[in-house]
């Protein structure tokens, strides 16, 4: 897929784009509904399956107080939006110029001019422009006035809940990651690279990989069973999130430890997925209770993987 970083960095004219429109944070279901109809209509109209997103996420920019955790990093956002058949990824730098636009300005400028795009589909709660002034109504009106179809995809529902990027923050900020996979189609990961730590757990018996993470949300405070793809390879493991107070606590860390692996990790970049929390983050009296703990943690862990998805 190819990515083009700024409105003004797009100069060639794509055959026949049909286009999504959105932050598409998490790429949860209903992100991939609209990704899987633009390929289509561009597979079928011989066109170019385009992705429209902002960076960064608006509320950044605009109310900073109310911007969320978001689920994904813009690589990790990219790379899902790639495996969902998009072609052309447009990252448009969100500014507050950016947002001073009017709908029609946008509509007619970027969509239309600079674009030339030629379908547009959009999720059914979809909103643009100046304080979201613009419809899905009003877009249609402006696509038949500029010479562009647009289509509504409608919401995706799973046992009657709509599935929506906050309803799987709300999942992950709890710790409930063993419920976020219908939503996803996957297990919820955060990536990073592993960096030295205080090597506290390899004097415990249970070497961790310390990972230093760009992702905004980390599931709740807890042990996890966890599996970590490394190089192409997927390996089992338990991971922690929190503060470790047995250790008079700290900085919120994100550590692994993974079954049956030797090697050296530093410098590595890992996906760890959360497929299920296995407790609570908990201090301990002392050191050796926390080791008996974790073995528990361990074997409880490797049932939770052996029936994974």
């Amino acid at each position: 897929m190819r990515i083009i970083r700024g409105i003004n960095a797009y100069s060639e004219k794509l055959p026949n784009p049909v286009l999504t429109l959105g932050n598409f944070d998490g790429v949860h279901l209903g992100h991939q509904a609209i990704f899987k109809k633009v390929v289509e209509r561009a597979k079928e109209t011989g066109g170019t399956a385009v992705a429209f997103t902002f960076e960064p996420h608006p509320l950044k920019v605009l109310a900073p107080e109310r911007s969320p955790l978001l689920l994904n990093t813009f690589h990790g956002k990219m790379k899902l939006i790639e495996a969902s058949g998009i072609q052309v990824a447009i990252c448009a730098d969100f500014t507050r110029e950016f947002a001073e636009q009017n709908p029609e300005d946008f509509a007619r400028r970027v969509l239309a001019e600079k674009v030339g795009v030629k379908e547009v589909y959009v999720g059914y709660d979809y909103a643009f422009g100046k304080g979201r002034e613009g419809s899905i109504e009003s877009l249609k009106a402006m696509g038949a006035a500029l010479g562009f179809a647009v289509g509504v995809v409608d919401a995706v529902l799973i046992n009657g809940i709509v599935v929506s990027s906050s309803l799987v923050r709300d999942l992950v900020a709890s710790g409930r990651v063993d419920e976020v996979y219908p939503y996803l189609a996957r297990h919820y990961a955060v990536e990073g690279n592993v960096i030295h730590g205080d090597s506290r757990g390899h004097t415990l018996g249970f070497p961790t990989a310390n990972i230093h993470t760009a992702n905004e949300l980390l599931p709740a405070f807890g042990v996890y069973a966890v599996r970590v793809l490394a190089g192409g390879h997927h390996m089992d493991g338990v991971a922690s999130v929190g503060v470790r107070p047995t250790f008079g606590s700290g900085p919120v860390s994100l550590e692994a430890y993974l079954f049956n692996f030797d090697g050296n990790l530093y410098g590595k970049h890992l996906e760890i997925s959360f497929i299920k929390r296995l407790r609570g983050e908990q201090k301990f009296p002392d050191a050796d209770a926390l080791v008996r703990q974790m073995h528990r943690d361990v074997e409880q862990a490797k049932e939770a993987l052996a029936g994974m998805k």
